[in-house]
């Protein structure tokens, strides 16, 4: 294994940044995803990130049929040999085993918006998952209490529901499962 370069991690470093810099980065609780060797770093969430994150994942994992897996970040899906990205949620394709990455692409990917990483979810990493193929892509907005729930049509995005509050989602994609944003939120 080749020794680790803190230089190599330094996010200021003038790119490209490869799959080998990932691979070489500490165990330090910051999440690293690549984009056309571009490095993004986050730090750790916050607690309603935290709070929805959890309570999604369980909704999912309940309602998801057998040979379905539901993960949380951080696990990486790396959909092509430039790009490695981590969703919060996401749920991986059946016949996508690889036990370090998701390589396939996504039933479901799902960011819980953050301010540090507002625009990268809802302009780079809607593209990136676009262009993979990602079926589904949701994005939960905790300030507001809203769900925007898209689905790829002729390999594009559109918009199929947004659901504020108390209102129920009655997803069909990646499965039918029941969610209400305000109760993924609340104490």
């Amino acid at each position: 294994m080749e020794p680790l370069n803190p230089r190599r991690l330094d996010p200021h470093r003038a790119g490209p940044f490869t799959f080998a810099d990932l691979d070489a980065a500490p165990d330090d609780g910051v999440q690293r995803e690549l984009v056309d060797g571009a490095l993004f770093m986050t730090p750790a969430p916050s607690r309603i990130h935290q709070r929805a994150v959890a309570r999604l994942l369980s909704a999912l994992d309940r309602a998801r049929p057998a040979g379905l897996e539901v993960l949380a970040a951080p696990f990486d899906y790396r959909p092509t040999a430039d790009r490695s990205v981590q969703p919060d949620v996401m749920i991986c394709a059946p016949d996508d085993t690889n036990p370090a990455h998701a390589e396939k692409p996504l039933l479901l990917a799902v960011e819980v918006l953050s301010p540090s990483t507002k625009l990268v979810d809802l302009r780079l990493k809607r593209s990136v998952y676009e262009e993979a193929g990602v079926r589904s892509y949701w994005i939960l907005a905790p300030e507001k209490e809203t769900l925007t729930v898209l689905e790829l049509v002729d390999g594009a995005y559109v918009e199929r529901d947004v659901v504020v509050g108390e209102k129920v989602f009655e997803a069909r994609l990646p499965f039918p499962v029941r969610i209400v944003p305000a109760e993924l939120l609340e104490l």
